[in-house]
């Protein structure tokens, strides 16, 4: 029986269909659990759904998928897989700060105008305050300073608690007045544009393209903290970004691109513990 997956519907007011009893994610800032985090990596598209704001509505250089059948039928079946996510609604094309391309430097394979969805992981067991904090892939730093003897020991509460992920969509522009330098440390909370400030909270499980409601993924309980607004983002604080994972002692280089993302988890795979 597979735990709760990610990533599912994160609109305000959706509850999941999966009964996962007491298990409750973890609502603090994941800074106060002595949590800290351990990778960055990012989505073509958005993996979860926010409708209005990421969504089949949206628009992107290459446009958007459509909802999943069984969204459209609810039923307990899947759609077909696809490699890239949901669009945000930011995307014009006869504004030209998303369509001017950008001189990548350090991120692969992105490109101006584009939405994708930026994955904190986060652990308390991580080798936090060292060099060694960043690790691809980002399994090898969630349980970077646990004992096998006391990880075996965990319940399912033990690990929401003390593993999350940040999730963050934005649409990538040309345009330095959103420029970012520190996308690296996590989540970008930033109340005057309302960034970081709308926040689903739920336990789930890794996400990725070769996980689907047929191939579950394992990891899971972990909570999960997604905005659920997209924001607009300068390429430029990606590439910062991208700069700074290469400057890490482990080589991060498989996360310099863009991943592909995992088809929209159904209802009945999603926990019913949204906690706002």
């Amino acid at each position: 029986v597979p735990g709760p997956q990610a990533g599912g519907n994160v609109t305000k007011g959706y509850v999941g269909e999966l009964d996962v009893g007491d298990l409750t994610p973890n609502t603090k800032q994941y800074f106060q659990s002595s949590m800290c985090p351990v990778n960055v990596h990012w989505h073509l598209g958005s993996e979860h759904y926010s409708y209005g704001e990421f969504d089949e509505n949206g628009d992107g250089p290459h446009g958007n998928i459509p909802r999943p059948d069984w969204a459209n039928r609810d039923l307990a079946g899947a759609g077909e897989s696809v490699p890239d996510g949901f669009r945000c609604h930011h995307f014009d094309e006869t504004d030209a700060k998303f369509t001017t391309k950008y001189e990548w430097k350090h991120c692969e394979g992105m490109e101006v105008g584009e939405t994708y969805e930026v994955h904190w992981p986060h652990s308390a067991a991580g080798a936090c305050g060292t060099v060694n904090q960043y690790q691809t892939p980002f399994y090898d730093g969630v349980f970077c300073n646990l004992p096998m003897e006391t990880f075996v020991t965990l319940g399912a509460q033990d690990i929401a608690s003390a593993v999350g992920v940040h999730g963050q969509v934005f649409t990538v522009v040309n345009d330095e007045s959103y420029f970012y330098p520190d996308m690296i440390r996590g989540m970008i909370v930033d109340p005057d544009m309302n960034m970081g400030q709308d926040v689903a909270m739920y336990t789930g499980s890794t996400t990725g393209d070769s996980r689907s409601n047929e191939m579950c993924s394992q990891y899971a309980p972990i909570t999960w903290q997604v905005d659920r607004k997209c924001h607009m983002i300068s390429a430029s604080s990606f590439d910062k970004l991208c700069y700074d994972m290469k400057m890490q002692r482990d080589d991060m280089s498989d996360d310099l691109h863009a991943h592909g993302s995992r088809e929209l988890v159904m209802d009945s795979l999603v926990a019913n513990n949204q906690a706002n």
